[in-house]
């Protein structure tokens, strides 16, 4: 079994690099920010709670937090092992997990505030349909125009370099203490994130030890 806890700040791809170690070794991929959406979508009591904080421009507090994350593992259907994607998000909620549960490893996506804002201010949405475009990786086939619908493409509401900043101030004085918690238990590797996303990938598993991805062979293009 195996169980890990992916960490990065917004833009690092944690929900990417997540998503395919899940995929490829039978991982539950427990994403606490999919968990809150859900809640959301379908107007629970939680969801309102959740959807008062976002629009006050804050955090869950960890006491929620905490619960849904416990609410969520004691559901066992981790047989082959979990990756914890969006949690601990500070020192107080790093120290929950470490006296909560046992982990194998703490994957810490390492990416330069520069990066970042590279990446997160380069995002585009569809203000018709919803559908997300970043001009570094997916421009759309028009410019300014969504390849679904046609609808105009606009930059989000907080991808602002004011907001980007207070949000990368933010995460910088509550998460760093809790990855410095995890180092003093020896838990944690460090990846550079800035590389290709294959990449990044092939690093993950050789710090892990695991296999690495199987190359699909290039068709013969002699046909």
């Amino acid at each position: 079994m195996r169980k890990y806890v992916i960490m990065g700040v917004q833009g690092s791809g944690k929900g990417t690099q997540a998503k395919q170690l899940a995929a490829d070794f039978d991982l539950v991929h427990i994403s606490v920010g999919d968990v809150y959406r859900w809640h959301v979508q379908y107007h629970t009591k939680l969801g309102a709670q959740v959807r008062r904080a976002m629009n006050a421009g804050e955090l869950v507090d960890d006491s929620t937090t905490e619960t849904v994350v416990r609410d969520r593992l004691a559901l066992h259907d981790w047989n082959y092992g979990f990756i914890l994607d969006g949690f601990p998000r500070n020192r107080r909620q790093a120290q929950f997990f470490l006296e909560s549960y046992d982990v194998d490893a703490v994957i810490h996506l390492d990416l330069p505030d520069s990066e970042v804002r590279r990446r997160v201010l380069a995002r585009r949405l569809c203000s018709n349909c919803g559908m997300d475009y970043n001009l570094i990786e997916h421009r759309p086939a028009r410019e300014g125009r969504c390849d679904a619908c046609g609808g105009e493409l606009v930059t989000r509401a907080d991808d602002t370099e004011e907001a980007l900043a207070a949000r990368l101030a933010d995460y910088h004085a509550k998460t760093d203490p809790a990855l410095e918690l995890f180092r003093g238990k020896e838990l944690v590797i460090s990846v550079d994130a800035t590389a290709a996303k294959g990449a990044v990938q092939r690093a993950i598993r050789e710090q892990l030890g695991l296999p690495q991805p199987v190359r699909k062979p290039q068709a013969d293009r002699r046909r």
